[in-house]
């Protein structure tokens, strides 16, 4: 019988992440994720199949071979949906915590089960930093971007705020789909009612992942999408970020 804590189905990894988390850090991308967000640029990283199956032990001996350049920043793991492979998290990040490695958490919260709080609860015993990706807050709109209802994402913000654990929200700005006003007014009106953010991050849409998909043989569903203008994004921050009170 496998045991599927110990061992964990890793796409890539990033040896000196700068834009996953405070300071320099260690990347651990994950195989597979249940989401089909249309402007995904790792879209090699959906499939669930077993790509490079590394343990605990592998990754972390690999993490203490670049160390030192991570004297700020930690151990980041993203994907795909690391939640997706939430024994082996929960065993990867109590591992980290006792060689005192700072922790973070990239998801989008896809497989999140309010059923299985207890396991949830034990992963962010041990997770100091979250980075939310709320892709949209109109359930249909993000059902017709993602292949899925948002119901979780949302459940996952609410169930952080509980347990008062730092998150960061990320939000991608893309025209015509996750910028109109109305949806960020909404979107910052959800916001407003958590006490644990301790920043927002707005991302711009950029089409660097077509080539991806093109590698794969795959027709990119935005093809048509520019990328946001500064005044875009200058919109989305106003109503996103200004005066927001954060966690302290």
């Amino acid at each position: 019988m496998k045991d599927f804590s110990q061992f964990g189905n890793v796409h890539s990894i990033e040896t000196l992440g700068a834009f996953d988390g405070p300071g320099i850090r260690y990347v651990l991308f994950l195989q597979g994720c249940p989401f089909q967000c249309q402007y995904c640029h790792n879209r090699d990283t959906w499939s669930t199949r077993q790509n490079k199956r590394m343990s605990v032990d592998e990754i972390l001996a690999d993490y203490q071979k670049y160390s030192r350049f991570y004297k700020k920043g930690g151990l980041t793991v993203s994907g795909g949906e690391p939640l997706l492979q939430l024994p082996f998290l929960i065993e990867l990040f109590k591992e980290a915590k006792l060689r005192g490695i700072h922790t973070c958490l990239d998801t989008s919260a896809a497989c999140f089960n309010v059923k299985a709080q207890k396991r949830f609860k034990e992963l962010m015993d041990v997770t100091d930093l979250v980075l939310l990706d709320i892709k949209h807050i109109d359930p249909k709109k993000h059902e017709v971007l993602t292949g899925s209802s948002n119901e979780q994402v949302l459940e996952f913000a609410r169930y952080l705020d509980e347990l008062n654990v730092s998150v960061i929200i990320r939000h991608v700005l893309v025209p015509t789909i996750t910028d109109d006003k109305k949806d960020l007014v909404k979107l910052r009106a959800f916001l407003d009612t958590l006490t644990n953010v301790v920043n927002i991050e707005i991302l711009p849409y950029h089409t660097k992942g077509i080539m991806k998909w093109k590698e794969l043989g795959l027709s990119y569903p935005l093809i048509h999408i520019q990328e946001p203008t500064e005044e875009m994004i200058g919109v989305a921050e106003g109503i996103l970020k200004a005066n927001y009170l954060y966690k302290k």
